[in-house]
């Protein structure tokens, strides 16, 4: 009989000097904390040399994953990195969530592969009645920006940051064909992640003066590229908040500047693009038609210099006198995800009841809206690959939904219905994906902004390859009207 055996060594017989004298059966160490002076043991570690067998050590109520002593936790609470942090002036909660009438979500929706046949052809007859005279073909505006030649050409990409950086040639090719791009405004780039966009659009307006970014992101993100520019003319502000607790005007920069707002966003995904438009042209907007109502020679008054203003008078030259101050000069968004939409967020109710849709309705909607992307993978070598590939991706933010952002795992994604081929499913999910993005396009033009929807990249480098633009009615022309 073979000898069992033998324990591992241990990697050390002594612990590090000033180091915790602790072993770590788990990790076959000793602890590596730092210990205090004339002690043995870490605080994590004291009771089990008995040293502080007077004293209890609990767990923190805020976080779990670490311990306190009882008789000091009055004091922990005020300095544990897990407590809540002061909310900044800009955070009002919910003031972009919408009305929440709960009233018209039933408490229980099945999903949609617990339908019956008969529900779900009523579903989809109801879809195709509301989307009778939509335009299915969008436009293509696939462009481009010299901003980005070097990058394009770089030998050392690989295929997805190729990919990535074709999409943020054609998005900033969009920018500047609706002339958003130029001196004396402030980007806000919602669902920023490493801020990539905006490090284009900077690039892209080299020594413009006075150009401010506000790059807004919930989530803690790593690699960032907007702290590398330290240029003369340019701000950059990094924002950790949800965007639905967003307040624009309440950001000293933003309160102070007076600037033209341009917001942009790639691939900001289901719920958030909706949060974002509420955002932008309701919640600055509105704060902001004060200053839009004033006389305009006080206008003049607050933007010239009294020199100017005689200049101005003495020429007569009306083309010079500043137009009307705009709060939101413009939108341009790429859109993904609309399987994560929401109802009581969503901008476009309005739209959906006009056509004698509701909650429940859009809720099966969005969840089909998978399809279009996800329709296809069917096979478990398919979802095999698919995994490895998000776990590969797990940390880099900017990487995702290149597939979509559908999960294989959704319910919606993976039951194809019997009476339904693939490629029925797949116009099936463009349909209400085309659906829902028509009701933000009624909300803004609600709002007075001219919207429109067009591809902005081939589906071989992005299957969410939809961009949402507007412009406020005003300052169309006929070379900048989407």
């Amino acid at each position: 009989m073979a000898a069992s055996a033998p324990a591992p060594p241990r990697t050390t017989d002594f612990p590090a000097e000033g180091r915790c004298s602790y072993y770590v059966e788990k990790k076959k160490r000793f602890c590596r904390m730092v210990v205090a002076a004339g002690r043995r043991f870490c605080g994590e570690h004291a009771g089990a040399a008995e040293e502080e067998n007077a004293r209890k050590r609990i767990l923190c109520p805020l976080d779990p994953k670490h311990t306190v002593y009882e008789d000091q936790l009055t004091k922990h609470l005020k300095k544990c990195n897990s407590r809540e942090k002061p909310k900044p002036d800009f955070f009002i909660q919910d003031i972009n969530a919408g009305l929440n009438d709960e009233t018209e979500i039933p408490e229980q929706l099945v999903p949609i592969s617990s339908l019956s046949e008969e529900q779900l052809e009523s579903l989809i007859k109801k879809l195709r009645k509301a989307s009778e005279g939509l335009n299915s073909t969008l436009k293509d505006q696939i462009m481009y920006h010299p901003a980005l030649h070097d990058a394009l050409n770089d030998p050392k990409n690989g295929d997805s940051a190729t990919k990535h950086l074709k999409q943020q040639a054609s998005i900033l090719g969009n920018i500047e064909k609706l002339k958003l791009l130029g001196p004396r405004r402030c980007f806000v780039e919602f669902g920023a992640g490493k801020g990539k966009l905006s490090h284009w659009v900077d690039i892209a307006l080299k020594d413009a003066e006075k150009v401010h970014f506000i790059l807004v992101e919930k989530v803690t993100t790593r690699f960032k590229v907007d702290g590398k520019h330290r240029k003369k003319n340019s701000v950059f502000e990094r924002l950790q908040i949800d965007i639905q607790h967003l307040c624009l005007n309440k950001i000293p920069l933003l309160s102070k500047e007076k600037l033209p707002v341009v917001g942009i966003g790639k691939h900001l995904c289901g719920v958030a693009t909706d949060l974002a438009l509420r955002c932008l042209v309701e919640t600055y907007a509105a704060s902001c038609e004060e200053r839009n109502e004033e006389p305009l020679a006080k206008r003049i008054k607050n933007d010239k210099t009294e020199k100017e203003i005689n200049t101005l008078a003495k020429e007569g030259n009306e083309k010079n006198v500043p137009e009307k101050w705009t709060p939101v000069a413009g939108i341009v968004i790429a859109l993904c995800c609309h399987h994560r939409c929401d109802w009581r967020h969503y901008v476009g109710k309005e739209y959906f009841r006009a056509l004698g849709l509701g909650a429940v309705e859009f809720h099966y909607f969005q969840r089909m809206s998978s399809w279009a992307t996800c329709g296809m993978r069917k096979t478990s070598l398919e979802a095999s690959n698919l995994t490895t590939k998000r776990k590969d991706k797990h940390s880099d933010a900017s990487e995702e939904h290149d597939d979509g952002g559908c999960r294989i795992t959704d319910d919606s994604a993976e039951s194809v219905p019997g009476f339904l081929t693939v490629e029925e499913k797949k116009k099936i999910g463009h349909l209400c994906k085309l659906l829902i993005d028509q009701g933000r396009v009624e909300y803004l033009q609600q709002k007075g902004f001219s919207p429109a929807l067009q591809y902005y990249t081939d589906p071989l480098v992005s299957l969410e390859n939809v961009l949402l633009t507007a412009l406020p009615n005003h300052s169309l022309s006929p070379e900048t009207t989407p």
